[in-house]
């Protein structure tokens, strides 16, 4: 078995240089990871996604993406494990995030890349923060229900006390949540 490979894909909108709560959760956490472990991280925001055009019931498959899409293919791909680093915005998925998860609906379709089998051999995370845990559910099991219809394993959610940027810091249970939120999984 290969050493693991943690893609986080950081949905954040905040200006590039500025690391937000949800953010330096997700890092806090990262840390806790074997020297071993492979991490790439890719802020969402700085892509272009375009919309995602639904022609499954048209067209019914969807060519190999180029661009940045392809880039975000290929990471997804590659990775073992994948991290969504998603600040709560309106008790949902940023958009930068939405708008890549929408395109797994055709990378499914994409012949010759066997998108959701791949997929099945993952992990998904979540890392979150809001002013409270109710606020953040909805996204939450939003993010649980895409493993669960990948067939991924779901590693679960690591939610945080959000609001101005460094509020997460104080939040004792969050940073102590950290520290094993990302263990290794168990072999597939």
């Amino acid at each position: 078995m290969s050493n693991p490979h943690v893609l986080f894909l950081v949905a954040s909108t905040r200006e590039a240089g500025h690391i937000g709560n949800t953010e330096w959760l997700a890092r806090r956490a990262a840390q806790a990871l074997p020297a071993t472990t492979t991490q790439t991280w890719l802020r969402l925001s700085g892509f272009r996604i375009p919309p995602f055009v639904d022609v499954r019931h048209t067209g019914g498959s969807y060519a190999l993406p180029t661009g940045d899409l392809r880039t975000l293919l290929d990471a997804t791909l590659l990775a073992t494990d994948i991290v969504f680093v998603a600040p709560v915005y309106w008790y949902s998925l940023p958009a930068p995030l939405k708008a890549y998860l929408d395109h797994w609906s055709a990378w499914i379709r994409v012949p010759g890349i066997d998108f959701k089998a791949k997929m099945g051999e993952k992990s998904l995370y979540v890392v979150a923060t809001s002013a409270d845990r109710e606020k953040a559910q909805p996204m939450i099991d939003s993010v649980r229900l895409c493993a669960g219809f990948l067939s991924m394993r779901w590693g679960g959610a690591l939610w945080g006390r959000g609001g101005t940027p460094g509020t997460v810091e104080d939040d004792t249970h969050a940073c102590a949540a950290a520290n094993s939120f990302l263990t290794p999984p168990e072999p597939r």
